[in-house]
């Protein structure tokens, strides 16, 4: 398994923008990608404009999928208008040891 954390700003005033997209593009994950096993998008309790996504994928071949899906395509084109892209940081982690219910 291969999990993603990444960490993005919304922009001042594009908060309803980016719930909506935030659960648009969570509900078209869960729904078109099987290889995606979780894909959680939290907000920082101490900055509520910093988002951070938690992703879980079953191998690379999921990452790569997911990576080409045209709703993924459509949410990386709001960086700029919705969401921060120079605050954008992307860490890619192996599972050592832990447990999903």
């Amino acid at each position: 398994m291969n999990t993603i954390v990444a960490r993005f700003k919304i922009i001042p005033g594009k908060e309803a923008e980016a719930e909506a997209a935030i659960t648009k593009q969570a509900a078209a994950v869960e729904g078109n990608e099987p290889g995606a096993l979780a894909y959680i998008f939290n907000r920082n309790l101490k900055d509520p404009s910093e988002i951070t996504v938690f992703e879980v994928y079953a191998d690379d071949a999921a990452i790569t999928a997911h990576r080409a899906t045209e709703h993924m395509a459509a949410f990386a084109a709001l960086f700029g208008s919705i969401f921060d892209p120079a605050s954008v940081k992307i860490e890619r982690h192996e599972r050592v040891a832990g447990f999903n219910r």
